[in-house]
């Protein structure tokens, strides 16, 4: 089972970070990597970052960016390898969706590679995310939060 809180520990969220963007295929979803990495408390301040613990231990993270007063971008939703395909990312993402209802979001979108991101991408459909645009393989995906 997998606890998830407000990040307590920067150092453990940037090297979940880091490690995502080493996946090969991802390398664009990382535009400004070194911004963020650089102060990811005010990179998410109006927003939230989110740990993943396995007994304690660091293993996933998700992220909310604020775009405007009700609108935000969902970023970062990372499970490491060795702890995939036990159930963790549908807790991320309604961690992260309880999240923005509590911050006054209303809208939140994602933006995913299916070919890169089977997985993530078949869930968030399952979940409710529609899909806005394919920009070469780049998908922008909406949820309208009640």
């Amino acid at each position: 089972m997998i606890e998830i809180r407000d990040c307590d520990d920067f150092e453990a969220a940037k090297e979940l970070i880091l490690e995502y963007s080493k996946i090969k295929g991802a390398e664009s979803c990382f535009v400004s990597l070194e911004k963020e990495l650089a102060d990811l408390e005010g990179f998410y301040r109006d927003g939230a970052l989110l740990l993943g613990y396995d007994e304690k231990k660091p293993v996933a993270t998700i992220a909310i960016k604020r775009t405007g007063d009700h609108t935000a971008e969902a970023k970062r939703l990372f499970i490491k390898p060795e702890c995939r395909g036990r159930g963790f990312a549908r807790p991320m993402l309604n961690a992260m969706l309880d999240k923005c209802r509590k911050l006054g979001i209303e809208e939140v979108c994602f933006t995913t590679k299916p070919e890169v991101m089977r997985i993530g991408y078949s869930l968030y459909k399952k979940m409710g995310f529609e899909e806005l645009e394919n920009n070469e393989g780049t998908v922008l995906m909406r949820m309208i939060l009640h």
